[in-house]
């Protein structure tokens, strides 16, 4: 049971590390101000998912062992 929490965890955080190279190519596009703010917003709010993501699975590791 527990390896298909922790599956299912690094699908999730995969998902948000490419939204994360995704919004590092908005980046690139030369968006205006105001979408700068709002991409820095976005990747601040998913680097806190991932973060919650890996104690997650360090939780899990660490419980399974």
């Amino acid at each position: 049971m527990t390896e298909i929490i922790i599956e299912q965890l690094l699908e999730q955080r995969n998902s948000y590390l490419n939204i994360l190279k995704h919004f590092e190519f908005q980046l690139i596009l030369e968006p205006t101000k105001k979408e700068i703010e709002n991409i820095e917003k976005l990747q601040a709010s998913t680097i806190e998912q991932v973060k919650k993501i890996e104690q997650e699975l360090a939780f899990l590791s660490n419980s399974k062992s």
